[in-house]
This record gives structure tokens, sequence and C-alpha cells, in this order.
């Protein structure tokens, strides 16, 4: 098993830039993008290297799904898929169980990571810090994906609507999470109450740290993604009768899986491939994300447009700092 370690650290952030200036000779465009990587082509993602020398043809492929919850849990389910993406590239696959979105976006950019689902925000720190370009989502036959932000409190509770929440003690997850704090604090406000202003924010650390500080009181309630607490109840670790929905969001996009945007072509699209081509029906994969049969190609600048407007909203900066902050 891989461990990530903190590979923004002082000597090599300095590395970083100083490729990052080198290269910046040669690119005239790039948007938000960190100044090792260039978008001629504006499409809001890195180009890929036009020097073939820079291109990456890894014998073994690392692959990591995003630290919602518990990681362990997750190397057995995904094994299928792994198996069938290990078919389709010819290529041997390693499970990289990642402990926070910061690990996950920070191997990529360091190299150590060529295939990752990234959740919903930090997807655009993925794209502009570490060239991650997003190409599939989970989603129906009829190719409808999402999820929604949810606020929970206990069922017994005497929060009733979004304003009652003044005052109260209410449990966001991460600074970086999208659900779970960027779109509440982008749109709480025009519901009656304003975070850290109206209540004292308190980072859980995840969503189902989130719901199960609801259910056991330790928190008055918790914006929350709809994906996780509906795993979390299908595997029973928590009842739904203990707890009750005071507002939902419309939805937005889940988990993006991108890879790495210095891959060779032929074996991006052979990875591509794999995905497209997996049947959910009768997996592990399939019987933990209900709801969704198929992986469906997507692209960061459509996709992710409504998020890039609320971290906009949120003063978000695609940074280093921006992600330590997590």
């Amino acid at each position: 098993m891989l461990h990530c370690t903190n590979l923004f650290g002082t000597t090599i952030l300095a590395t970083l830039a100083m490729a990052g200036t080198a290269l910046a000779q040669d690119c005239a465009e790039r948007g938000q993008l960190d100044a090792m990587y260039c978008d001629a082509d504006g499409d809001l993602v890195a180009d890929a290297p036009s020097d073939e020398s820079e291109l990456d043809d890894p014998g073994t492929l690392v692959f990591a799904y995003t630290p919602v919850e518990d990681p362990a849990i997750y190397e057995d389910i995904w094994n299928p898929f792994i198996e069938h993406l290990e078919e389709v590239t010819g290529k041997d696959v390693q499970f990289f169980a990642v402990q926070s979105n910061s690990a996950e976006v920070e191997a990529m950019r360091s190299g150590r990571l060529h295939i990752a689902g990234f959740s919903t925000g930090p997807t655009p720190f993925a794209v502009n810090l570490a060239g991650a370009v997003p190409f599939a989502l989970m989603g129906s036959d009829d190719g409808r994906f999402g999820y929604t932000l949810q606020v929970y409190t206990q069922a017994d509770s005497d929060i009733q609507e979004m304003p009652d929440l003044a005052g109260k003690r209410i449990a966001h997850t991460s600074p970086t999470s999208n659900s779970g704090n960027l779109a509440p604090r982008a749109l709480f406000p025009a519901l009656g109450v304003t975070p850290d202003e109206d209540y004292e924010v308190t980072y859980s650390g995840s969503h189902d740290q989130s719901m199960l500080g609801v259910v056991a009181g330790d928190y008055d309630a918790a914006p929350v993604a709809s994906e996780v607490v509906d795993r979390m109840a299908e595997r029973g670790l928590y009842d739904p009768e203990e707890v009750r929905i005071i507002w939902e969001s419309d939805p937005f996009p889940t988990t993006s899986y991108a890879y790495a945007h210095n891959l060779t072509p032929e074996l991006k699209e052979k990875i591509e491939e794999a995905f497209f081509s997996f049947d959910f029906t009768g997996t592990a994969l399939g019987e933990e994300f209900t709801g969704v049969s198929k992986f469906i190609p997507i692209t960061y600048q459509d996709q992710w447009a409504v998020i890039r407007e609320i971290q906009k909203a949120n003063g978000v900066e695609y940074t280093p700092e921006g992600l330590a902050a997590e």
C-alpha cells in the first residue's frame, strides 16, 4: 500500500515555483492553472505536454478514491473495477488509500497518482494544482447524475426552518468541501442564516462524522452530501428515524474521475474505455453506489461551472495554501 506524504513542503514548493517560472516563458494561456501547466485550447484543464519525452506511460497505474469515508472500506469495493481496468489497459493497478483530499491532490501533482476520484469541492484544486483532467462521473442509464446538499437535525429538534439554525451548534465538514462548507456559505444567507455570523462553524472532518455527530447530539444540525448519508443508512450506521431534513438543494455533480494530464494519449484512451465499458451489475461497486449503473462522460468546463461559481462567491483561490487550509 502506498503512503502519501506532504508534497507541498518548502523545498518542493520552491522547486515547483522555479519550474513554473521557466514554463511561463513558453505558455501564453493557463487561466487559473498552476504555472506547471498550460491551457492553450481554453478548456480549463491542463494540456498534455507538447514534448513527447514528457509523456508518462507507467508500468503500474495508481488509482485512488476520494476519502469521504473510511478509505479501507473502499479497497474491496473497487476491486472488480480495478480488475477490469487492468484487463483493458494491460497494466497492473494499485489502489491508493488516501487519508485526505489534500493528500490525494498532492499525490497526483507529484506524479505518484495517475487516476483518481476527486470529491466535488476539491476537484477544481485537483484540476488547477495537480493537472487532473476529469472525464467521467457515475450516472444512471438515462444519463442523470449528481447529489444534493441536505441539512439534517435530530428528529425531535426544535429546528424547523433554516433561520432556526441561528445560535445553534452546526457542523460543516472541511473548508474545501462543496456541500459540507462552500455551498452552505454561498447559499444559506439567502435562506435567512449566515455561517460564522448567525452560528459558529465547527469542522467535523467528514460528512459521516457530521451525520454521526447530529445523531449523537454533538451537533444541532449539519449540511451533508446526500450520497454519503444514503450509503451510511444502507450500511446501518445510523437510524434514519432519528433525524430529519430541514432543507435540500438542487443537484450538484458528484465525484469526478480524472487522469493525470501527462499520460500518453493511448493510455488515456484505454483508461476511458475501461471506465465507459465497466458493468456495475452484480458488483460490490454497484451495490455500494445505488441509483447508478455506469460511468458517463463529462467535462470540467461544463459540469463544474456551478461549483466554480460557488467557490468564487467564497473567495476560494486554487493555491497550495488554499488546499492546505482544509
